[in-house]
């Protein structure tokens, strides 16, 4: 069986005895988008089948999403459907700390197996992984009807971030683009080219000490800076502009279950696969670059490569 695998900073499609994964259903994978962590990992030198961005069919048809917040399932916090708080979670990363799912087949949990609603195509079923980790940070920044949003970066999380936003109900949202294929995916997805003013919520995209200073600098009385990056070591803060406007600073990570107000709970990524069912413009912005598992090394040079104008390259499986 075929697989992408990382060794010594690069990746090689291999042949694997076995389906990688920690156990459990077996999936037939149809598709795995690149992400910039998978460039990181590379970059620290991991030796892992790669791919958390994956999507593919079940046994009995179903197309489905791979949840890739993996957990115990045991403490309070998974109990609670806040899952991505797991002490857990970080010992069982795909792609990093165990074997990915950028491969023919794959083994995992049935209940990280999410059902792809009608109107979104398996081959575009990964980007839901990524869209549910912007989803969950706009979320937690509470943001809603009448709220104004400004993202900083427009790499794949922050496009998708603007959508996100927009369908939790933003009045506005702007963005800060480098490139000019940034721009033009941005323009296509509604949202205002460059920030001015001050915002409600200001989601760090960029993961960069200078892309959390901008956030600071835009967001607005007792409004939200939310960041997904992980940082490492102390972060140097602007703490008199938060002091003076009563803001805060969010961290978030991954994604969880949420109520959704009618006492049901419901999954982020389930929230975010039906908002890319109900926009098929999305993945049509957001996916760039198509290659088949053959070509993965191709793939990942594109996806490397700033000059090459992709936002999210997917490897078909």
């Amino acid at each position: 069986m075929k697989a992408v695998r990382a060794t010594d900073g690069a990746v090689a499609v291999v042949e694997l005895d076995a389906p990688p994964g920690i156990g459990g259903e077996l999936v037939e994978m149809k598709s795995a988008s690149i992400c910039s962590s998978d460039l990181m990992y590379l970059r620290y030198g991991l030796n892992r089948v790669v791919g958390h961005e994956l999507a593919g069919i079940r046994a009995d048809g179903t197309a489905v999403v791979v949840e890739a917040v993996l957990s115990c399932g045991e403490c309070d916090h998974c109990r609670s459907g806040r899952y991505n708080l797991c002490p857990t979670h970080f010992t069982q990363a795909l792609g990093a700390t165990t074997d990915g799912g950028m491969a023919e087949q794959f083994q995992i949990q049935s209940n990280r197996l999410i059902p792809l609603p009608s109107g979104l195509d398996v081959r575009d079923g990964s980007l839901a992984e990524p869209t549910a980790v912007g989803w969950h940070a706009l979320r937690l920044a509470h943001t809603g009807p009448d709220t104004s949003v400004a993202v900083v970066g427009a790499g794949a999380l922050g496009l998708l971030a603007v959508a996100s936003a927009y369908r939790q109900g933003a009045t506005e949202v702007a963005l800060e683009a480098r490139h000019p294929h940034q721009v033009a995916a941005g323009e296509r997805l509604g949202a205002k080219i460059g920030a001015t003013g001050r915002y409600d919520v200001v989601l760090d995209a960029a993961g960069t000490m200078e892309s959390l200073a901008r956030a600071v600098e835009l967001v607005g009385p007792r409004g939200r800076v939310v960041s997904v990056a992980t940082h490492r070591g102390p972060v140097p803060i602007d703490w008199s502009t938060l002091f003076h406007l009563e803001a805060s600073i969010l961290p978030s990570i991954g994604y969880c279950m949420h109520d959704r107000g009618d006492g049901e709970a419901v999954a982020e990524i389930a929230e975010a696969a039906a908002m890319l069912a109900d926009n098929p413009e999305i993945a049509q912005t957001l996916i760039t670059h198509r290659f088949p598992l053959e070509d993965a090394v191709e793939a990942f040079r594109v996806a490397g490569d700033r000059a090459s104008g992709a936002i999210r390259v997917v490897v078909e499986l």
